[in-house]
């Protein structure tokens, strides 16, 4: 998790505590939307992930808001991040697990995983 935080916070200029929360709101919205089985496989290849997806699985309010892409992004600008950071620390998540579960598989996520092709 050390790695992915690090990286997210350099190559996206962030904090890296705004970048654990997005990788736990990213990897969230992955596991309800994405391809159950990629999605795993990526998660299970990033030590500490289930329990950063848990932190950041709110309640009220984020059931309020419903799923889907919209709702990570609103959570996402509500932790001070704009589009263009978002689509960086996208672009950087795909990156770090096409390294870790390859390209095939990430590709899966993407393809599979409603909405998020445009932040391939």
């Amino acid at each position: 998790m050390d790695e992915l935080i690090g990286r997210l916070a350099t190559n996206a200029s962030i904090d890296s505590a705004v970048a654990e929360k997005t990788i736990g709101i990213i990897l969230g919205f992955l596991r309800n939307e994405g391809p159950s089985d990629s999605v795993q496989a990526l998660i299970d290849h990033i030590p500490g992930a289930e329990a950063v997806i848990a932190a950041t699985q709110g309640g009220g309010l984020s059931r309020l808001m419903g799923g889907g892409l919209m709702a990570v992004g609103t959570r996402l600008m509500g932790l001070g991040l704009g589009m263009s950071d978002i689509q960086k620390i996208a672009r950087e998540l795909f990156r770090f697990g096409r390294d870790k579960i390859g390209a095939d598989q990430m590709g899966k996520i993407i393809a599979g995983t409603p909405g998020l092709s445009q932040f391939a």
